[in-house]
């Protein structure tokens, strides 16, 4: 009787390699011997369990049987086949199956000790099963960049990987060679070591025969570069080969490593830009199938390759993150938010599905994050309240664990986008703490922007004015430079006028006039938004019809507080319009603010901090300050209803209007 036997064993999954006892059951082809195999053989292939099996053939006992007549044998009732494929389908089930059990059990496992003791266990093991052992330690370690324990990378186990891989390279198939080299330089083996120097010399010469296959050439791509930097002349011949592959030969893991590799060769973006539109186009189609952190990774790579006519692969990309966004990592959605902040990305559904993120978890995810995700509404002039009350609520729970830098990134999106949030006096406590501790680690101009836009919304530093007007604090501003740089002198500026308009009680230093600028707008950085020029020639033609000359106003007035005016308009005591160029008897001057939509928050009525202080400063300095929004003129229906609107605006009080020739 044959002797074939399942053991099972609930510390091994051994044996894995069978051919010699599958070969000698097909060298004795006994219906009775297939009839026992299969039987015994189908519950242990058809049950879940999480235990491996061993499995052992006799080969001496099978080769007692014999045919009795050399024909084949069946059973009852079961159809004739051919035993060579049976036994062919037979042996591959097997080789699947174990492998299938291999990889079940490795994916369980949770740190790297657990790996080896399981390898450890083992009689055989092939060489794409101990590659995928090599990964799966990979996967576990999350060292932050640093090497494996000493203990594991001296254990006999791995040891006889290395020695395994690095004794027979050329015998490995392409995968595995590509795949064990990827695992060591992830793990941070030496690199200098005679193992990664054979697996590469081998790597590069299969590379120079060609053959290897899309996805061998892109994990090659990647090792390359974490071995070699970008400098690795390798890496052209690997583009140049991936150049002659069929997109359709790639997986969407294959498109982002690739994007990976050419962002290596950034600087010689001109040379691959047909290609990388052909791959811009085709990515369009796996979007879907990214994980997130491809995603990150794919936005990062265009930012790097400054693929600006991408923007529909940015656009698509944008819609999966919002799905994504709670698996992000940190570092990844502040990758993501970075690509997006650079391509002027901007979705209402990602600010959606960020509120709802940063709401639960703002106290829990890295200062560099949120310093981004403010950056990202600052940029973008989004207001949203949801995102900076919570930020608010984290910098006084956390202001000891922040940079000056992150500390900035943090406050200045308030004063720029005019908003207080309702911890405002607990916030402002909490930071005037924390420059009266730390203020000597602010960098001169980061102190000087911080405390400008705490003015922006009324939050005068007054505490602070004395030091930044000192001589000491502006020569330390100016640094080694000739001069203070315009942004900088714009805001001394706008600080002093502050301190003159709004803080009447501050008694400290002036600023010296050599550090006041003439006007807060100025092309290069201005403190003021210029007029919007369609919005503009509308109300020009107004203001002729319902004044009835173009000399009774002026426009684009620079005042003597540095401020330009869209439009000034003069009264006398009894309310008569005056010519523009009368000097004389004017009790009152009007500012006309047409306000485009570059002065409010993006989608939003609410005014800029910039412009709201201007607006302040105009009022305490002695005009009527007239508001003419975007989003009110856009109502308008006729040039009637213009002139109409204008005169509610301008003389509210007065049904007709009066005017005297100069």
């Amino acid at each position: 009787m044959a002797l074939i036997t399942l053991r099972r064993n609930f510390c091994h999954l051994s044996d894995f390699r069978i051919q010699g006892a599958l070969t000698a059951l097909k060298n004795h082809p006994i219906n009775h011997v297939h009839k026992v195999a299969k039987e015994h053989l189908h519950p242990w292939f058809c049950s879940v369990q999480s235990e491996p099996f061993r499995i052992q053939f006799h080969h001496a006992c099978c080769k007692k049987f014999h045919s009795q007549n050399g024909n084949e044998l069946h059973l009852v009732g079961e159809p004739a086949f051919s035993q060579g494929q049976d036994w062919n389908r037979l042996e591959q089930n097997l080789e699947n199956e174990n492998e299938q059990i291999f990889y079940r059990r490795l994916n369980e496992f949770t740190s790297s000790e657990e790996v080896l003791s399981f390898i450890s266990t083992l009689e055989t093991l092939t060489d794409a099963m101990a590659a995928g052992a090599l990964q799966r330690i990979c996967e576990v370690e999350k060292k932050g960049g640093q090497r494996l324990p000493t203990e594991i990378l001296e254990s006999s186990v791995f040891q006889a990987w290395c020695f395994r891989f690095g004794r027979e390279p050329s015998q490995l198939p392409d995968s595995t060679l590509v795949t064990t080299l990827q695992a060591l330089i992830l793990l941070h083996v030496d690199t200098q070591s005679s193992l990664i120097l054979n697996l590469v010399a081998e790597c590069q010469n299969r590379l120079k025969r060609g053959g290897l296959h899309v996805h061998d050439l892109c994990v090659l791509g990647d090792c390359l570069i974490r071995l070699q930097g970008p400098e690795c002349v390798t890496l052209e011949l690997i583009i140049c080969q991936l150049q002659g592959e069929k997109l359709e030969a790639y997986t969407p893991e294959d498109i982002v490593a690739l994007y990976r590799i050419l962002q290596a060769c950034a600087e010689k973006v001109d040379q691959h830009q047909t290609f990388l539109n052909m791959i811009n186009s085709y990515s369009l189609s796996i979007v879907s199938y990214l994980s997130p952190k491809s995603i990150s990774q794919l936005l990062t790579a265009l930012v790097v390759l400054d693929q600006t006519q991408a923007l529909p692969l940015v656009i698509k990309l944008g819609k999966y993150v919002v799905r994504h966004i709670p698996r992000f990592s940190n570092e990844e959605l502040r990758k993501v938010i970075e690509a997006f902040i650079y391509f002027g990305h901007n979705d209402r559904f990602f600010i959606q599905a960020l509120e709802q993120h940063i709401t639960v978890f703002c106290l829990t995810l890295d200062a560099e994050v949120v310093s981004k995700v403010m950056e990202y509404c600052s940029r973008k002039l989004i207001l949203s309240k949801p995102i900076l009350n919570a930020v608010a609520e984290t910098f006084v729970c956390q202001s000891e664990k922040l940079s000056p830098s992150q500390i900035y990134e943090l406050i200045e999106p308030f004063g720029k986008l005019n908003y207080l949030p309702p911890n405002a006096p607990a916030l402002f406590r909490k930071l005037e703490h924390v420059l009266f501790t730390q203020l000597n680690y602010f960098p001169p101009k980061t102190l000087l922007r911080l405390l400008h836009s705490c003015s922006l919304i009324e939050c005068h530093p007054v505490n602070f004015m004395e030091k930044i007007f000192s001589p000491f604090f502006l020569q330390k501003l100016q640094g080694e430079e000739s001069h203070l740089d315009q942004l900088s002198m714009a805001q001394l500026t706008q600080l002093y006028l502050t301190s003159v308009l709004e803080c009447p009680f501050y008694k400290g230093p002036k600023l010296l006039p050599k550090y006041q600028v003439k006007s807060f707008l100025t092309p290069c950085c201005s403190l003021e938004t210029p007029v919007d020029f369609q919005l503009y020639k509308s109300v020009m033609i107004g203001l002729i019809d319902l004044l009835g000359a173009r000399s009774y106003f002026a426009s684009k007035v620079l005042t003597p507080y540095c401020y330009m005016i869209d439009v000034e308009i003069k009264l006398d005591e009894e309310g008569f319009v005056l010519p523009y160029t009368v000097d004389e008897d004017i009790h009152k001057r009007v500012a006309l603010c047409i306000d485009g939509p570059k002065r409010f928050c993006s989608n939003s009525k609410h005014l800029l901090g910039r412009e709201a202080i201007k607006q302040r400063h105009l009022r305490l300095l002695g005009y009527q300050v007239v508001q003419v929004p975007y989003h009110e003129m856009e109502v308008l229906r006729s040039r009637q209803e213009l002139v109409e609107y204008l005169q509610r605006k301008l003389f509210p009080q007065n049904s007709t209007i009066h005017w005297q020739g100069g």
